[in-house]
């Protein structure tokens, strides 16, 4: 199968990470549990003070919420960002504090970003065909740039026009996928949105968007697959 871009109108593709662009067992073995075994390290770093002072009241406020929820969060800092950590939440302070922490890791050395060998030459395509290349991640803008930035194929940010978090919403919501094509400057039918996860292609689609599901090794099935055109290999989407 092979997909021709031009040919149905697509002018922008917008990506996401886990499960598409990148193997899930790098998120869930690779980062998290290296922003898990450094966070102490980072929030009792005097340096940090200014940083780690705004995520707290970002937290704080999201703690209140679980407690008027009837949940039982820890206390903070520390050991409520460890129970999100343990239950995924696409907490966007909780994300930054990630982003901060996988950036020492990649200036270090420890961390190099990884993303499936089909990616990169799929984005220099489509970039040199005139397309618009953007991210969309509940991974933070810093921290997607850092993956980006340091895959075995080279840096692939220059290529990338934007990068999307959960700044312009959830990703289960279409209104974010409006805001996404009103930052990009292109209707939304004009616009591919490649995901592993049938709730948000399915807001995409709502919001207008052309929509492919992303079948990657590792990926969990996603129910309603049989609804979405889906794609195994970035090879088969031409410019």
């Amino acid at each position: 199968m092979s997909i021709a871009l031009r040919e149905r109108g697509v002018r922008a593709v917008v990506l996401d990470i886990e499960g598409t662009t990148t193997p899930i067992a790098f998120v869930h073995d690779v980062l998290f549990p290296y922003a898990r075994a450094h966070l102490g390290n980072y929030l009792n770093h005097p340096g940090h003070s200014g940083v780690v002072s705004e995520i707290e009241s970002t937290l704080r406020a999201e703690r209140a919420g679980d407690l008027a929820r009837g949940e039982q969060p820890p206390p903070l800092i520390e050991p409520y960002a460890c129970w999100l950590m343990d239950r995924d939440r696409k907490s966007p302070a909780l994300k930054t504090l990630q982003g901060q922490i996988w950036e020492q890791g990649y200036r270090r050395g420890d961390l190099h970003g990884e993303v499936f060998d089909d990616v990169a030459p799929a984005i220099r395509r489509w970039h040199d065909a005139g397309l618009d290349v953007a991210i969309y991640s509940s991974g933070s803008a810093l921290a997607q740039q850092l993956l980006f930035g340091s895959t075995p194929g080279g840096d692939l940010t220059p290529l990338l026009r934007a990068f999307f978090d959960t700044g312009v919403g959830a990703k289960g919501s279409s209104e974010s996928y409006a805001r996404i094509a009103a930052a990009l400057g292109h209707a939304p039918g004009e616009i591919l949105f490649v995901s592993d996860v049938a709730k948000e292609l399915e807001a995409a689609r709502d919001a207008g968007l052309q929509v492919l599901l992303s079948i990657r090794p590792g990926n969990p099935v996603q129910p309603d697959a049989a609804r979405f055109e889906a794609v195994r290999d970035f090879a088969a989407i031409a410019a």
